[in-house]
């Protein structure tokens, strides 16, 4: 590295996904991923909740029988 690198290096903060001095590899990723596997969880429950409902309501309207 140069003299010009050394010194940009001590100005710049870490970045979001700079995990802390001490802290244990990865420990960086695995509050997001964790964030995105309960989003993705609760999307998937929210949509086959919703296809039950729809699937119940069109069957108690008799949209499903045969005639």
């Amino acid at each position: 590295m140069t003299s010009h690198d050394e010194g940009r290096a001590d100005e710049e903060p870490p970045g979001p996904n700079v995990p802390a001095p001490g802290a244990e590899p990865g420990a960086a990723r695995r509050g997001p991923a964790w964030l995105i596997v309960g989003v993705v969880a609760a999307t998937l429950l929210i949509c086959c909740c919703s296809a039950v409902v729809g699937l119940v309501l069109s069957w108690s309207a008799g949209l499903l029988g045969s005639r």
